[in-house]
């Protein structure tokens, strides 16, 4: 098992644009915490929406079966309940509802008193050619340090 959990969506900063990032704990079963703690999820694909009573959910959070869990394993890919403030689920239900913006998970981490978070972002859809930007100045950032490398 490692200390350090820290799974990552690398895939969001680069179809988002990040306007508002926010730290939420997840309401999980005793199994999977014990796959999390074992870095056994991934988060590339999943995304964040509102129930009808205002609670927030991330879907499609893939977190894979405990190996000692037998009939008491959880389902992979269920939903799973993220606990924010009233204020904080109030303010993103405003935001996604009325500009179209969409709320997706950054990274999933167990913090130091071993509670299981993630960071969520309230984010914007970007277009090809910014993409296409990103892409340009990702390429030409490792070109400089490479430079920089050969240099010294």
């Amino acid at each position: 098992m490692q200390k350090n959990i820290n799974i990552q969506n690398k895939k969001a900063r680069f179809e988002y644009e990040i306007i508002d990032k926010y730290t939420a704990g997840i309401q999980l079963t005793g199994t999977e915490i014990k796959s999390i703690r074992h870095s056994k999820a991934r988060i590339t694909e999943s995304f964040c929406e509102f129930n009808d009573k205002g609670e927030l959910f991330v879907i499609n959070m893939y977190i894979e079966e405990y190996a000692f869990g037998n009939q008491f394993n959880h389902n992979p890919k269920s939903e799973r309940r993220l606990l924010l403030n009233k204020r904080e689920l109030k303010k993103l239900a405003r935001e996604v509802e009325a500009k179209g913006n969409t709320i997706v998970p950054l990274r999933l981490f167990i913090n130091e008193n071993g509670w299981a978070k993630l960071d969520v972002a309230l984010a914007k859809g970007k277009k090809t050619h910014d993409k296409r930007e990103t892409m340009k100045d990702r390429d030409s950032k490792r070109d400089l340090a490479r430079i920089k490398k050969n240099f010294n």
